[in-house]
């Protein structure tokens, strides 16, 4: 799971040394290292569980480590508030699925750098700088490189990334939302409870159709663990260590990450032009973020 860092307060000068220090910096690598390794560890299950009974299982790892954080109180709840959660419990759901989904079909690494247009187009949306125009140029270009047309091309899990960065974004947006009208994690540990009560059907049929075995009910768990309750809580931590901009930096390099991850862990190892299309995604959210900062 990714979450959408909040804007920080303004820091004094101890403040922002302390805020780049290799602590943090060390925890951004760790959340993300953590993150592709999870996603690639839970792919192990897919043939017994399926992507559909992995992500069932991290959704209720991830309600177990947010009910825990947030510890919501449900009843207190307005109808205001209940709408943005339901709707982020629905997108959170979608948004894993989607992405799971597409790593089966097409990769580790294809699959989160489709996956990571939906935080690039929020940013450069945001704007109305030249030098964006210019990013969402190189954005697009590695994008259709991408999915450039080959014999072995495969559009739907393609088109599962690309619905995954639909989520992704939408994920953020309905985070700030939650977030102004919900005190503290209480709403997004709501909205994980809603999808982890969403996917209980699934997890039922799953186990009475394809009963799981203690290896692939394993990794999906570890899946649940590295990649949304370590990287919540490290990141969390991460945000009181770094600034936001250091940090939106760092996100882009989640699509090498899976990359290398793939590579090393699945044996998925990606051509040039692959490779070239990746880099100019993130060299896209790299310039944006840069030039911004000046």
């Amino acid at each position: 799971m990714q979450t959408a860092p909040a804007g920080p307060a303004p820091a004094t000068r101890t403040e922002q040394t302390h805020r780049t220090s290799p602590a943090g910096v060390a925890a951004m690598l760790g959340s993300g290292l953590s993150n592709q390794i999870g996603a690639a560890t839970g792919s192990l299950a897919f043939p017994v569980l399926g992507p559909v009974g992995v992500v069932a299982v991290r959704q209720y790892v991830a309600a177990a480590v947010l009910l825990a954080i947030g510890r919501p109180a449900l009843r207190s709840f307005t109808w205001r508030q209940w709408r943005p959660v339901i709707l982020l419990a629905v997108v959170f759901g979608t948004m894993n699925l989607s992405l799971y989904t597409a790593i089966d079909r097409v990769g580790l690494g294809l699959a989160v750098t489709l996956e990571f247009l939906g935080p690039l187009a929020i940013a450069l949306a945001a704007t109305r700088r030249r030098v964006d125009v210019l990013c969402a140029v190189i954005a697009a270009a590695g994008v259709v490189t991408l999915m450039r047309p080959q014999p072995s091309t495969d559009y739907v899990g393609m088109g599962f990334g690309l619905l995954g960065a639909v989520c992704w974004a939408a994920y953020i947006l309905l985070n700030r939302t939650v977030g102004s009208r919900v005190p503290g994690a209480q709403g997004s540990a709501a909205a994980a409870l809603l999808s982890a009560l969403m996917f209980l059907p699934v997890g039922l049929y799953v186990v009475l159709r394809h009963p799981p075995t203690a290896a692939s009910l394993g990794y999906a768990v570890v899946a649940g663990v590295l990649a949304s309750a370590v990287p919540y809580l490290v990141d969390l931590f991460t945000l009181r260590h770094v600034p936001t901009a250091a940090f939106g930096l760092f996100m882009s390099v989640n699509p090498v990450l899976a990359a290398l991850v793939g590579w090393i862990g699945l044996g998925q190892a990606l051509g040039w032009t692959e490779g070239a299309a990746i880099g100019a995604v993130v060299g896209a959210n790299v310039l944006s973020i840069l030039t911004a900062r000046r």
